[in-house]
């Protein structure tokens, strides 16, 4: 998936079926949480900086990575 140097955004992953399916996956009990609402005009990049705060660096990368390989 071309995620455009990290500048898609989070509505553009989750209104695609493969990449909402990584993100159900990884984060499933999240992706209810009010917030994912006001995030979706965040680019991956913004959202990947604001996680660090919360997640491993690497469980980021390897989201980002499975994302870039579909």
């Amino acid at each position: 998936m071309d995620l455009r140097q990290n500048q898609i955004t989070v509505r553009e992953l989750l209104q695609n079926p493969k990449s909402r399916q990584v993100f159900q996956r990884r984060f499933g009990k999240w992706l209810n949480h009010p917030l994912v609402g006001r995030a979706q005009s965040l680019t991956l990049a913004q959202l990947a900086q604001m996680a660090g705060a919360y997640l491993p660096q690497r469980v980021i990368q390897d989201t980002i990575d499975e994302l870039r390989k579909l």
